[in-house]
């Protein structure tokens, strides 16, 4: 296993709209490594992300070792951020596993009738539906937990840059990973060693129909 020197966690935290204003997709990162407090921590305020019947499809591989990044950023088609971050954190969602432990989803407070709801539920909405289908619909309750990931890490004044931009069978092979999950992107993290592009976006009115 790979050591990693301790950094000091970081101790300001940003509002939720200064993490929204300043967060940029950043590429190029100072070299330390991620402090492993803060780390987890980014990884427990994602984690709080809502899902539809708090499915909570998603799942995370941190990558933080030298050697697994130089492959894996073979598998994102050689782009650099890869290494260049401290870690990187690959978020997919595996349904098959969810429905497989639905119950654990239930809120304690419901006690066994909640459990044995949660497991009709599921499996009324997805037990005739193939892999695939019902697949989509946990990467899309993963697709939420994505872009809470992003905002604890900005909040934690860390910095991001979501991708798309890989071979998924290859990341699967690389992690082992199964063959049926389903991924939101990789996300790269760390301390911005530049300042990225600030936002350019559509207004409100352009993007909003009010009724």
């Amino acid at each position: 296993m790979t050591t990693f020197t301790e950094t000091r966690p970081t101790t300001d935290t940003l509002t939720i709209t200064e993490a929204i204003e300043t967060r940029r997709s950043i590429r190029k990162y100072v070299q330390e490594p991620m402090n492993q407090d803060d780390l987890h921590e980014i990884l427990r305020l994602a984690s709080l992300a809502p899902s539809a019947w708090n499915a909570q499809t998603w799942r995370f591989a941190v990558v933080q070792s030298p050697e697994i990044k130089e492959q894996l950023k073979a598998a994102a088609y050689g782009q650099g951020q890869i290494t260049s971050a401290p870690a990187v954190i690959v978020v997919y969602s595996d349904m098959e596993d969810t429905l497989n432990t639905v119950e654990e989803t239930a809120h304690p407070g419901m006690g066994e009738e909640g459990r044995t709801g949660a497991r009709k539920t599921f499996e009324g909405a997805f037990g005739a539906q193939d892999v695939a289908q019902r697949g989509q619909w946990g990467l899309s309750q993963a697709n939420i937990a994505f872009g809470f990931l992003m905002l604890a890490a900005r909040g934690k004044g860390y910095d991001t840059v979501p991708m798309l931009g890989f071979n998924p069978q290859a990341v699967k092979e690389l992690l082992g990973l199964p063959e049926h999950v389903q991924f939101a992107g990789l996300l790269p993290i760390g301390k911005r060693a530049e300042e990225g592009f600030p936002h350019h976006r559509h207004s409100v009115e352009r993007i909003t129909k009010f009724y």
